[in-house]
């Protein structure tokens, strides 16, 4: 395959199946993190329920938590408590809007989350979403759209290009460490300059993996630069492996890229903010879910 890299149609070609992969990864990595709402189309006593229950929620103001109901005689409550915590659950019937039940969690600071369930009934039959678990809401400022757009531009690039160079080593392309400065070029001011800056705006903090925290958005981002600069070393000591330090930094990155986004992110500490509150549940204190507090 090796002579292949010498025509300009397959360099091409190459080209577009690595940003296709980035593409598919990032669309990936956007709806299994665990910010991504929960799709809900069901059914109670023959009406349609649909809408998404959402688990994130930037800026000022209260999380509306709404759903699309058929019928004009279901009703429903939101009943919520701040997670992870052993608090009473609190309940907030639903109010009717032009063909929708809607109710609004109340705002928090950045990075505290609320768990929830939504409850609707008509006509004597029941419908409990989630199903088997609460709704985990995180709750963060807003990020100015100056500073995001560039932050994604530059993760997404490096991205493309780590698989591009993957590409390559596993094809047999020749000077494939022509590609570390690049994915160097666009990982470090992506990932340590606009990505601090980020999570800044949204959380009030700079950095909260290691050493500092166990966040693992973080922790991923080291971890893939960690890799590049083993393979940059190796390249330089002992050129012959260069293809095979490539394709471990580039094996590293993307296994990072298939962990969802988000998971084991900033979570505010409530114990921290106030000592008196009980300790967290044990469900929620090893990094679950509470079942759904409505489920029989």
């Amino acid at each position: 395959m090796q002579e292949m890299f010498s025509k300009r149609w397959f360099r091409i070609l190459i080209g577009i199946l690595a940003v296709l992969a980035s593409v598919f990864m990032g669309r990936y990595q956007r709806q299994t993190g665990p910010t991504y709402p929960v799709s809900v189309s069901e059914e109670l006593a023959g009406s349609s329920i649909s809408g998404e229950l959402i688990r994130t929620h930037g800026g000022a103001g209260d999380a509306h938590v709404t759903l699309t109901v058929e019928s004009t005689t279901a009703e429903g409550e939101v009943v919520w408590r701040r997670y992870p915590t052993n608090d009473d659950w609190s309940r907030l019937p639903m109010r009717r809007s032009e063909g929708e039940l809607a109710a609004d969690l109340p705002h928090q600071i950045p990075a505290a989350k609320l768990e929830y369930s939504v409850r609707l009934t008509d006509s004597g039959q029941e419908l409990i979403l989630p199903h088997q678990e609460t709704a985990v809401i995180r709750f963060r400022d807003e990020v100015p759209a100056w500073l995001l757009i560039p932050h994604i531009i530059f993760m997404f690039v490096s991205l493309a290009i780590v698989f591009r160079a993957a590409f390559g080593a596993l094809l047999g392309e020749d000077n494939v460490r022509r590609f570390i400065p690049w994915a160097l070029g666009f990982l470090i001011p992506g990932g340590f300059l606009l990505g601090p800056l980020v999570q800044k705006f949204a959380f009030d903090a700079y950095w909260t993996g290691w050493p500092f925290g166990g966040d693992w958005t973080d922790n991923k981002t080291l971890a893939a630069l960690a890799a590049w600069l083993v393979a940059w070393f190796i390249c330089r000591s002992w050129p012959r492996l260069e293809r095979v330090a490539v394709l471990f930094a580039s094996i590293v990155m993307l296994g990072v890229y298939l962990i969802p986004h988000s998971i084991h992110g900033s979570e505010l500490d409530w114990s921290q903010m106030e000592p008196t509150v009980a300790e967290p549940a044990p469900e929620a204190a090893n990094g679950g879910q509470t079942p759904n507090p409505l489920s029989p």
